[in-house]
């Protein structure tokens, strides 16, 4: 065999490669050249690539953090179960969550939980009511801060002290000198479920025996306890429409008899309606400057409330107090300087907040007459604020000077537990609410609820108050939240001027306990009255740091109805709830 000629074996052992041969893997890949050298694209994409790869070994380090701290988070959770379980005899579920949890608690501090999540107090929890041979007292609490005072009251079941539907009330204003709350004594003029806050008192409401058996459920040691100055309210018939003293020797009588009760002060309304009842801009004080003088003469002290709403038909002796004349003469050219309800009918008791900046008073706005009435009183009584003998001033914001809107109108049919309507059907405030709908980009929103039902609707018959209705859509929300903001932007206009006005001087204002169907999701009367307080939210808290903004003293308003626990179960009446919530939301 030749040198030359090939091993036929060696042949065989080194077969030539097929174009589908895989390619080397592992190390030995390395000294392959790669099909890409010496491609600049190629080198780009790989540059390019880098950055992704470093981004996605970033994301799964992050995913890795976010697993360690949810287990960190897990094992404190079980450790803080099993504590509430062993230590707390919490009956907690084996996979419990922060609602079981949540609820657990709420049942253990006296609260009511239902499996929807519809938490309220239980009415077990009542605060502490007087024995059962003295009923119709009202015990009071009181809750200061530096610059805010407010007291809520809870309420005895039970008839009158007396014959006569005379009660010890509570009412709340400010000491003097320590901001205390002040109890007022008062007579209902109404026996009815709902009492009427126009309603004013017989000076004759409070006997001798009565403060001495009083005293009875107040017995004990209160020597470390503040001291609550006590006011009576003066019926608003002692001045006529002209302004002048009626019976001013009755009125001596009267004052000596409360001093020899040892009251603190007396309550005097001073209502727009008699003060500028004529002409714009001219005022006439000279019938409450003459009662001034003789409550001076017995040393007592005075909290003026300035009213700037019509008495209705309640008033003492069937006093009727009207809006002044030449508002109502406006009103006559302009009826939608009132408030207004679906059906177009016009509460003539206080002016709409529609008009809070619009001239049409004369050339003045409705803020601007407000300003004007409070300017000119601080400089008529000025020095009698500087005596002390003023000790306190009340700002009237609404109906029946309260703060809120005219919902629940008698004079419209409305009866105690009805749900009340919502007023706001004036040009203005229509005008007002389509401006915020356009804002908002639906103009369609531009209009009141269609199924909000009437005056004496409950809840549960309409489509808007009802569990799931309307007013936790997002429609819903969007009016309520206008209406509620209404209110507050009212109230902040008058404040801000007041504090103008008055330099210094202490003032109050007044805020109603609407607590019929509170136990209900919507809160169907509160929301009417312009309180956006659902279960699901808060509306006090937004009203009360407005006012402590103001630096003004809160009044607490309750009504103090007759109502038996079954009524109270048909109604979702919750006074001691709303009470509750009113003392946690002003923190």
């Amino acid at each position: 065999m030749s040198m030359n000629q090939p091993h036929p074996q060696l042949l065989d052992a080194e077969p030539t490669p097929t174009p589908t041969q895989r390619r080397t893997r592992g190390f030995g890949s390395g000294s392959s050249p790669s099909p890409a050298a010496g491609d600049p694209s190629a080198a780009a994409a790989a540059a390019a690539a880098a950055p992704r790869r470093r981004g996605e070994r970033e994301r799964e380090r992050e995913k890795e953090r976010t697993k360690l701290r949810e287990r960190h988070r897990r094992a404190i959770t079980s450790r803080m179960l099993a504590g509430l379980r062993q230590h707390g005899n919490f009956p907690l579920p084996a996979r419990a969550d922060m609602n079981d949890v949540l609820a657990a608690l709420a049942r253990a501090a006296g609260w009511t939980v239902q499996p929807d999540g519809t938490t309220f107090r239980s009415s077990s929890q009542l605060l502490p009511l007087p024995p059962a041979h003295l009923p119709g007292v009202f015990h009071v609490a009181s809750v200061e801060t530096p610059t805010f005072t407010s007291v809520l009251n809870s309420y005895a079941i039970g008839t009158p002290l007396d014959s006569q539907a005379s009660v010890l009330q509570t009412d709340d204003s400010l000491s003097p000198s320590s901001l205390d709350s002040v109890v007022v004594a008062e007579q209902s003029m109404k026996n009815e479920k709902y009492g009427n806050s126009d309603s004013v008192s017989s000076l004759n409401c409070l006997e001798n025996d009565q403060l001495v058996r009083a005293s009875a459920v107040l017995a004990g040691d209160y020597t470390r306890t503040p001291y609550i100055p006590v006011y009576a309210s003066l019926p608003m018939g002692i001045i006529n429409s002209h302004c002048q003293l009626m019976d001013a020797e009755g009125v001596r009588a009267e004052l000596m008899h409360l001093k020899s009760l040892n009251v603190d002060g007396v309550v005097v309304d001073c209502w727009w309606g008699i003060v500028e009842a004529w002409t714009p801009h001219k005022y006439e004080w000279s019938g409450y400057r003459d009662l001034f003088g003789i409550i001076k003469e017995f040393k007592l002290k005075v909290q003026v409330v300035l009213s700037f709403h019509g008495s209705g038909e309640s008033g003492s002796g069937g006093v009727l107090i009207s809006l002044p004349k030449w508002v109502m003469e406006i009103a006559q050219e302009n009826q939608d300087v009132f408030f207004t309800d679906r059906e177009g009918r016009r509460n003539t008791e206080c002016l709409s907040w529609g008009i809070d900046k619009e001239r049409v008073l004369q050339g003045r706005t409705g803020i601007e007459v407000y300003f004007d009435f409070m300017r000119n009183f601080h400089m008529e009584f000025r020095n009698l604020t500087e005596e002390g003998l003023i000790s306190a001033i009340e700002i009237g914001l609404g109906v029946s000077g309260e703060l809120r809107y005219p919902s629940c109108p008698e004079r419209m049919g409305w009866r105690y537990p009805g749900i009340g309507e919502f007023q706001c059907y004036d040009r203005y405030l229509q005008k007002n609410l389509r401006q915020a709908a356009l804002s908002r980009g639906h103009l369609f929103w531009a209009r009141g609820p269609d199924n909000a039902g009437y005056y004496n609707s409950r809840p549960h018959e309409t489509g808007f108050f009802c569990d799931g209705g309307d007013y936790d859509s997002y429609y819903g929300r969007f009016f309520l939240n206008w209406y509620s903001q209404i209110l507050i932007d009212h109230v902040d206009q008058v404040l801000s001027l007041a504090t103008l006005a008055f330099d210094g001087v202490e003032t109050v204002v007044k805020i109603p306990s609407i607590y019929w169907w509170y136990r209900t999701a919507s809160h169907a009367a509160e929301l009417t009255a312009g309180f956006y307080n659902p279960t699901n939210r808060d509306g006090y808290s937004p009203v009360f740091r407005m006012l402590k903004k103001h630096s003004i003293i809160l009044k607490f308003v309750c009504y103090g109805p007759e109502f038996t626990i079954q009524e109270s179960n048909e109604t979702f009446a919750d006074p001691e709830g709303l009470t509750w919530q009113v003392r946690s939301s002003r923190q």
